[in-house]
């Protein structure tokens, strides 16, 4: 009986720069999308910015070739890529529609109540705020990395989170968020 001995993927070193892409956003899609979504604003221009910075990010010729680094230089091209739109376009953040934070499976009423409450906080703070929460504290990435990605000292990103964590506590806890409450029923 012959056997067949599953190949391995190529070391990262060697992997051609669409397969490095490619990794990169398949490992960090969920990542990548909720950051999208909070430099946005809105799910669709979310889903048009993440394939424009795969473009962009295959039309470089030397990506970083750690596993850690390419995930870290992925966010750094969409983010430059969200500046460079912003750039451009007239569109005032006032105008935007905010984001509905009701998708996706909820194992517990309250989970979902605790998250939506976060997540109009997020609404409710300034850009760079919602950026640095979204980039430690929800999409996980240490200081460093993020600070990287923001192209400024670890330092800055330190005092940034800390002053976006506490203006997303005053506004949940300050009244600029709508309080949720159990269905009748539950509990």
């Amino acid at each position: 009986m012959l056997a067949w001995k599953r190949t391995s993927d190529p070391p990262w070193e060697e992997r051609s720069l669409g397969d490095v892409v490619e990794q990169c956003l398949r490992e960090s899609w969920s990542r990548l999308y909720g950051y999208a979504v909070s430099l946005c604003g809105d799910r669709e221009a979310a889903r048009d910015l993440i394939q424009s910075s795969a473009v962009k990010a295959l039309d470089t010729n030397a990506p970083p070739r750690e596993p850690a680094a390419a995930r870290a230089w992925l966010f750094r091209v969409m983010r430059n890529d969200w500046i460079d739109r912003g750039r451009r376009a007239t569109v005032r953040a006032a105008d935007r529609e905010p984001v509905e934070p009701t998708e996706g499976p909820w194992a517990y009423e309250d989970a979902r109540i605790a998250a939506i409450t976060v997540r109009q906080g997020l609404d409710r703070l300034e850009p760079y705020q919602r950026e640095i929460i979204e980039l430690v504290d929800l999409a996980g990435f240490r200081y460093a990395e993020a600070a990287e990605i923001l192209e400024v000292p670890v330092g800055t990103v330190m005092s940034r989170l800390s002053r976006a964590r506490l203006a997303l506590l005053e506004a949940i806890e300050g009244g600029k968020v709508m309080p949720l409450e159990r269905s009748r029923g539950t509990r």
